[in-house]
């Protein structure tokens, strides 16, 4: 019988590779935070100042969720340590 359908990928995910990306993603909204920061303080009274505001607090919501996600993934990389009582 012909196999029409190719076999998957083998799957690449690592959890270094996740660790990576999200050290990354986390980069990328602290950038976004530092440009709606100066951007603030140079429009502190425009009419867009409530919508920067809110993307602001948006985007510091996003980073401490990826650094909340990077923590639980590095810990979960951890061997667990027991001790001898």
């Amino acid at each position: 019988m012909l196999k029409i359908a190719p076999d998957p990928l083998p799957s690449t995910e690592s959890p270094h590779l996740l660790e990576d990306t999200l050290v990354q993603a986390n980069e990328y909204v602290m950038c976004a935070l530092a440009v709606a920061h100066q951007s603030f303080s140079h429009l502190p009274k425009s009419l867009a100042t409530l919508v920067m505001l809110t993307m602001m607090h948006k985007l510091d919501a996003t980073r401490m969720l990826l650094e909340s996600a990077l923590a639980h993934l590095q810990m979960s990389e951890r061997p667990p340590s027991y001790t001898l009582h």
